[in-house]
């Protein structure tokens, strides 16, 4: 199930884009990218692939250990081995602690772009005549220099460094150039200039011959993807392709004479976006025929039936697939809601259950604390249910709502208890920020 939260990171206002959520695409990025975190002497509990909703082919770093990949460069990818590549790549960057770069009119990225930062200063002055101008037009040419060439140092350690994880995680270094030559052509298309003075980033063609002798003498370069971990991609690929695309034109990917299980997958998500429910679920029934336990169908069913009127019929798909997955958060999260949405009081105990262990241990989650915040409305608990509402209002970064739901919640919590303790917490990392903000 694909959930799109904004402003999780509102603080970067770049980066203040919708993030996808889902499970099944979450597990695999994860142990896709695990050796070669390894590989980068990163820690595995910290470093984290993030997926943005953005169709444009793109992924960079913006400090820490997170690598945020846009919606449209996984749509492009053919395999998951052109994946690693672009990981690895993002990750020598985290590495060498290369920071995002910022301009005006110009989005911010440290990785892998489609178009060049392309500077029209020196323009403006062109064929002015006037020597302030001409001046003015040196002194930007001369800025843009520092700046692109400390840009391409960075790419270029980046790729060396993305190189050399492959090499010792032992994954082939072919979806790295099958990746670069696809920017290369699509550069091409674009009459995108070649002088790669003015370019953020190294050539396409330029990285692609250095890298293309470095692979191919590397020991990994006829490894293949392991088969299971690639069906996994496809599979995922294909739901991403019904979440953010028009039904229509998932469809045109994906026709009805294709019956393999990514082709089910985002017909599924595409009658459910175009509320077609019943060609959704009889997708569902196809994959479900093909693996009965699956958690990830199981959820996709759950989804559709909440999601059209159906709670009831939604928690038992739900349970298994939160059981078979160990008790995934966004899975059990989903449960959760499904509990409440039925209405029936008899369910909030183990909605309450349900939804604290999800957000034990995952808290980033803001509906996870509405849906908790829902059982304690329902149950007259009104403390408790400021208290959750105070920490989905706090990671959104609206202080002053955070700061007031966090009063009233320590006003009807025993004091000393750990959620006295929480939403006194928030009360005062939301003053601290009210006062900085203030300050400004």
């Amino acid at each position: 199930m694909f959930a799109a939260l904004l402003g999780l990171v509102s603080a970067r206002p770049a980066l203040a884009q919708m993030i996808l959520r889902d499970a099944e695409t979450e597990a695999l990025m994860r142990d896709a990218s695990a050796p070669l975190v390894r590989a980068a002497g990163l820690d595995e509990r910290n470093a984290q692939i993030i997926l943005i909703n953005d169709p444009s082919i793109n992924a960079f770093v913006a400090g820490g250990q997170i690598v945020w990949i846009h919606s449209g460069l996984l749509g492009a990818a053919d395999n998951l081995n052109e994946v690693q590549g672009v990981i690895a790549h993002e990750l020598g960057h985290i590495e060498g602690g290369h920071i995002i770069r910022s301009m005006e009119g110009i989005k911010e990225a440290t990785g892998i772009q489609l178009v060049t930062l392309l500077l029209g200063a020196a323009a403006l002055a062109a064929g002015g005549g006037e020597a302030g101008m001409g001046i003015m037009a040196a002194g930007q040419q001369a800025a843009m220099g520092r700046f692109l060439s400390f840009s391409r140092a960075q790419e270029s350690s980046a790729d060396a460094a993305g190189a050399r994880y492959l090499h010792q995680a032992g994954i082939s270094g072919k979806g790295s150039i099958e990746f670069f030559k696809k920017l290369q052509n699509l550069e091409y298309r674009l009459y995108v200039p070649q002088d790669s003075y003015v370019r953020t980033h190294p050539l396409s063609s330029e990285r692609v011959a250095v890298l293309t002798n470095l692979y191919q003498h590397d020991p990994a370069w006829d490894v293949k993807t392991d088969p299971a971990l690639e069906a996994r991609f496809q599979r995922v690929k294909a739901k991403l392709t019904g979440f953010v695309n028009d039904p229509p034109r998932t469809l045109q990917l994906y026709p009805l004479s294709d019956q393999s299980i990514p082709a089910h997958y985002a017909r599924a998500y595409a009658y459910h976006k175009g509320a077609y429910t019943d060609q959704a679920l009889r997708e569902i029934d196809a994959l479900l025929a093909s693996a009965p336990h699956d958690p990830y169908f199981l959820e996709l069913r759950g989804q559709i039936l909440l999601e059209s009127g159906k709670p009831a019929d939604a928690i038992a798909p739900l349970r298994e697939a939160v059981e078979r997955t160990g008790g995934q958060p966004l899975i059990a999260t989903l449960l959760g809601h499904a509990l409440v949405a039925t209405d029936d009081d008899a369910h909030l105990e183990e909605a309450e259950r349900v939804l604290r262990n999800a957000l034990s241990r995952d808290n980033d989650n803001p509906f996870g604390w509405y849906a908790l915040g829902n059982v304690y409305q329902r149950k007259g608990d009104t403390a408790r249910a400021a208290l959750a509402t105070a920490e989905r209002y706090s990671m959104s970064g609206q202080n002053a709502l955070a700061l007031r739901h966090a009063e009233i919640a320590m006003g009807g919590i025993q004091q000393a208890s750990p959620d006295y303790l929480r939403a006194q917490d928030i009360a005062m990392v939301s003053r601290a920020a009210m006062e900085k903000e203030r300050k400004r």
